[in-house]
């Protein structure tokens, strides 16, 4: 489970576009943060996506992806002309293909490569769409796990929503704000949708004669959309975006979005469903697919797009670091992560820190909190006037200078004494995870 935003102007403090995204899956279900560059294809080319192979596009865009490991396509990222674009699964009442097709992670993957803007992007995926279809298993270890997809695009100066059911879709253009989570969110009010989304819905007696047409009400699947929790979480980030004690939206806020966890006194062993924007996994029938295993800012300025990326899971114990286009604008994260621990991996090193937070979560997590936040801090006062040229010394210097405070705080939470009274399943749950993923967490 997913959630993805963006906030427009006049919302924003500065007269940009931010957009952000936490990405949702299994535990063990590492996620690559990796730069590919743009690329001049021959005639003929094709691309061998996570289960389809299609027409290579002639000109690709650099792209900054966060990818999780085994499959092409990515969950979220961004192209050098400043389109960004988040998923979301989301589940509707028409029949699923988990037998090929493209996964709505490789749509995103090639959008990005093909789109020059948000509205340009949301005819990539159309075509795609109309083109090879959406299908194929979504889940790592979970080999049932197959959905439909909604997308959240955005550029410097607009944001498009695409929602779909099977080969049907619906899009609308966001206005000031925009959050969408896991279920269907256009209604009666929307810019385009497919020639035949109205004659199927009412030709299975979905919408009902003399009825106006809404396209979440007709296609959701009320079971999987109401346990998915999507409307929780969707109007709490509506909610955090527009209170802000009234203040404009930034970076920071956006920041604080990503990390939310509902209450101050948060406690990851003792909710049901998957309903915090900052999702942990807890047990293996609500909330197994709802560890946010990477988590994506994007603050688009004009001509000049900052990224802010965690390349980790779980924001809340996460460190941002800020990316730029350019030659080269990740460091070495080390081997790209798999399913199991690698201690040289970005993603799997966090995890040490990660897993050990949560084995006493209100007491860990306030032991290196303030001087996280602190460390971001000086990330954000040093990218606000990195001059032109140095983006990338800068990401450098970040990540590295995130990774020696991680072995710090990984030494520093576990000489803390677990203070017990965490539910013995989620204990349970996560010894098994763990060993799963050969990772030793005390």
């Amino acid at each position: 489970m997913c959630d993805t935003f963006v906030v427009l102007p006049p919302f924003t403090a500065d007269g940009s576009v931010v957009f952000g995204k936490n990405s949702d899956r299994e535990p063990n279900e590492a996620q690559a943060l990796e730069f590919h560059p743009a690329k001049s294809h021959p005639r003929g080319q094709t691309v061998r996506c996570t289960y389809l192979e299609i027409p290579q596009a002639a000109e690709t865009h650099a792209v900054l992806l966060c990818r999780p490991f085994w499959m092409w396509g990515a969950e979220m990222g961004a192209n050098e002309k400043g389109v960004v674009i988040g998923n979301e699964a989301v589940f509707t009442k028409m029949p699923l293909n988990r037998n090929g097709g493209l996964t709505g992670m490789d749509m995103l993957r090639l959008a990005l490569e093909q789109a020059g803007t948000a509205e340009h992007a949301v005819e990539v995926l159309i075509r795609l769409l109309s083109d090879h279809g959406q299908g194929g298993i979504c889940g790592f270890e979970d080999k049932r796990m197959a959905y439909h997809n909604s997308f959240l695009c955005a550029d410097p100066k607009e944001a498009w929503i695409l929602e779909t059911a099977g080969p049907l879709w619906a899009t609308r253009r966001a206005e000031g704000f925009a959050s969408i989570s896991n279920g269907l969110t256009i209604g009666k009010e929307f810019d385009a949708c497919h020639p035949d989304t109205i004659r199927t819905a009412r030709e299975k007696g979905w919408l009902k004669k003399g009825a106006a047409f809404d396209f979440s009400q007709c296609f959701s699947d009320w079971l999987y959309t109401t346990f998915s929790a999507s409307g929780n979480r969707q109007n709490r980030s509506l909610c955090l975006i527009r209170g802000g004690a009234g203040k404009a939206i930034d970076v920071r806020s956006a920041l604080r979005v990503l990390r939310d966890h509902r209450s101050k006194a948060y406690r990851p062993d003792r909710h049901l469903l998957g309903d915090r924007l900052c999702a942990h996994a807890a047990n293996r029938v609500t909330r197994n697919a709802t560890q946010t295993t990477g988590s994506l800012v994007a603050h688009l300025k004009g001509e000049r797009y900052t990224f802010w990326a965690t390349g980790t899971s779980a924001p809340c114990t996460g460190v941002f670091k800020p990316v730029w286009f350019g030659t080269s604008p990740l460091p070495d994260l080390g081997p790209t992560p798999g399913g199991r621990f690698n201690a040289d991996s970005l993603w799997w090193h966090h995890e040490r820190l990660h897993r050990s937070v949560l084995l006493d979560f209100p007491v860990r997590i306030h032991a290196y909190r303030e001087e996280r936040d602190a460390l971001e801090g000086e990330f954000f006062d040093k990218a606000g006037h990195v001059p032109p040229g140095k983006e990338s010394e800068l990401t450098g210097t970040a990540f590295a200078t995130a990774r020696e405070a991680t072995d710090r705080w990984i030494e520093r939470v576990r000489s803390l004494p677990v203070q017990g009274g965490v539910w013995r399943g989620y204990r349970r749950y996560w010894r098994r995870q763990n060993r799963k993923a050969g990772v030793d967490i005390r």
